[in-house]
């Protein structure tokens, strides 16, 4: 049996669950594997391997490349999570995969508002009309609470430096 381990994140849930990948890297192994192991007890989970576009199918015998130490299994109500994002007074909107982490939303964003690739490391994501700002590798199924499958950010300095 191999001693390659996935980490699985089910939706706004902080807890992360180590699990052996399964001997046969197909989406129905991993799906067996993730009932066998009590983690997708909700039949309207969807099985998402990193910051795939498409999620994994039970009846499916296809191999899934992404499946490798240290990957991570996002489990979501959400086929997509619809993000929007504000910067100035621009608004920019785009879906995206459940697993894709907050920071390549900000890449995509600084791109969609033209800021200099010099200033763009002095930006972050910030939750609207919150002080939260989740850090660079959280997942956007993690920030979806509830039933929704949208996030809301703005795009702000991470520090002003006045003097």
């Amino acid at each position: 049996m191999s001693n390659e381990v996935m980490f699985i994140q089910a939706g706004h849930d902080s807890k992360i669950v180590e699990l052996l990948i399964p001997e046969k890297r197909t989406e129905s192994a991993l799906i067996a594997a993730l009932v066998a192991a009590g983690l997708l007890n909700d039949e309207n989970l969807r099985v998402f391997v990193d910051d795939a576009e498409e999620e994994v199918l039970k009846d499916r015998e296809a191999e899934i490349k992404g499946l490798k130490h240290g990957c991570r299994i996002q489990l979501s109500h959400c086929k997509r999570i619809d993000v929007t994002v504000h910067y100035q007074e621009k608004t920019t909107e785009r879906k995206f995969a459940p697993g894709v982490r907050v920071k390549a939303v900000k890449q995509w964003a600084t791109r969609e508002f033209h800021i200099d690739p010099k200033d763009a490391p002095e930006h972050v994501l910030q939750i609207c009309n919150f002080k939260e700002r989740p850090s660079s590798d959280t997942p956007l199924a993690a920030l979806a609470h509830g039933c929704g499958c949208n996030v809301c950010f703005d795009l702000v300095p991470e520090k002003r430096v006045e003097g």
